[in-house]
Order: structure tokens, then sequence, then C-alpha cells
């Protein structure tokens, strides 16, 4: 497979080549298109499991009141921004 790549591309390459980041541009296209397709992977096959206990515990703390409006907040930061300049 023959790939073309943009100038760019081939001047971002060249330069960590040059600053032994890898041996060759080869070597560099191969790690980074590996890099890539391992990133790829993961995304495609993360449930978002991890995130379910941190969604429940947002959902309760809501049940129980326990947060702020967004116009609350925006108060809140212009408040504090105003005493940092001030």
């Amino acid at each position: 497979m023959t790939i073309s790549l943009t100038p760019e591309q081939q001047a971002w390459i060249d330069a960590r080549v040059v600053r032994g980041e890898f041996t060759s541009a080869e070597e560099a296209a191969r790690q980074l298109i590996d890099e890539r397709i391992l990133e790829l992977e993961i995304d495609e096959n993360d449930d978002m499991a991890w995130a379910k206990p941190l969604v429940d515990e947002a959902l309760a703390e809501v049940e129980r009141g326990e947060f702020i409006t967004l116009e609350e907040h925006q108060a809140r930061m212009g408040a504090r921004l105003a005493s940092l300049k001030g």
C-alpha cells in the first residue's frame, strides 16, 4: 500500500525522526496508525459502564435537592471573578 502524506504531515514526521523520536518515517507512520487503531477499538468497545455509578450519584444528589441552577452558578462565578479583579 502506498500512502501519500500532506507536506505538513511529512514535515511533522520528519522533524520527529530528526529528534530521534522515530527511527524512520515508516516506523512513525506505523506507530501512529497502530495507536489510533487502538484508540478507536477502545472507544468502540467502551460500554460506559464506568460512568453509571457517577450518573447514579448525580441523580441522587438532584433528588435530594443538592444542586444549584445555571443562573446561580453564573452569579457565583461572576462574583468570584469580580473579587479577583477588584
